[in-house]
């Protein structure tokens, strides 16, 4: 059984993200700042975390009506592709009084509150099947396939030894005189596109702010560039990169595209050690 049929036009699913803000933004309670709205899904196991941020940036637990559990399961039913899934968690951003940004992660396996069952992810290969290129190490293993030597196959992170290794992607190649940001870089083509989005934002985050930083491109936009930080565990680039390839079709640092393309787009595991090693690289912290 797939859920192919339930698929929903991008229109339809910005339809439904704004909806799922206002309600939550409806039960928050007085005085918030921002939500974080977690939803991590696996076959028919479902977990939902929110949580609400006051004035002095301390979080609290609240319940996340029914009615926004449902809305986001038809959603990740909405946006399966066939052959290469739907995805597999989904952190929702809430500003006041109810703006919404949605990040998607396909191939990264969720930090489950509880352990699903082995059938869950059973239940997820003949619910949303993938082909073989999109299908993680992890998955594959918890779903007890057979291991593969396909193209798609996700491989181990480095270890800690490797962490010189480690490199973080430039979001401009220069500055101008008029001090805006400069790029000289061969735009992608739609599929391409989607394809490397869909990495930059399968990855997962290792280090994140409540607010978001100017368009460089576009300043009179509100602020809406993620500050957030992903790693693979080869790379770690800011939030800003697949901001401005899904806004202004920027293309990422050329040797973190080429990167991506010698993995054929399909994102590793990364591990704790590889979290920790970009968290310090970030901050400075790393020898």
């Amino acid at each position: 059984m797939t859920n192919a049929s339930a698929s929903m036009d991008d229109g339809h699913r910005d339809e439904v993200v704004n909806r799922v803000g206002a309600l939550l933004a409806e039960i928050a309670p007085a005085g918030w700042t921002q939500l974080l709205c977690e939803y991590r899904s696996v076959g028919k196991h479902v977990e939902v975390d929110l949580l609400a941020f006051g004035a002095d940036g301390s979080p609290s637990p609240v319940r996340p009506p029914a009615e926004v559990v449902s809305l986001l399961g038809r959603l990740r039913a909405g946006m399966y592709v066939p052959g290469r899934g739907t995805w597999l968690s989904a952190m929702l951003t809430v500003d006041p009084p109810g703006v919404v940004y949605a990040d998607f992660a396909h191939h990264t396996q969720p930090r489950w509150r509880r352990n699903p069952p082995p059938v869950g992810f059973q239940d997820e290969l003949r619910m949303y099947p993938r082909d073989d290129a999109h299908l993680p190490a992890w998955l594959r293993q918890r779903a007890g396939l057979a291991s593969s030597t396909g193209a798609g196959r996700a491989t181990a992170t480095p270890a800690p030894g490797a962490a010189a290794e480690l490199r973080t992607a430039k979001v401009y190649d220069g500055f101008g005189g008029d001090g805006r940001p400069v790029v000289n870089r061969a735009p992608l083509d739609a599929v391409e596109k989607d394809r490397v989005l869909e990495y930059l934002g399968g990855a997962p985050v290792v280090l994140a702010a409540r607010s978001y930083d100017t368009d460089a491109f576009d300043p009179g936009r509100a602020p809406s560039v993620p500050l957030t930080f992903r790693t693979d565990g080869s790379w770690v680039w800011p939030g800003a990169v697949a901001y401005y390839l899904r806004e202004h079709d920027i293309a990422p640092d050329p040797e973190l595209l080429a990167h991506i393309r010698r993995r054929e787009y399909a994102v590793p595991e990364v591990g704790e050690d590889a979290r920790q090693r970009a968290v310090n690289l970030i901050t400075g912290q790393q020898s």
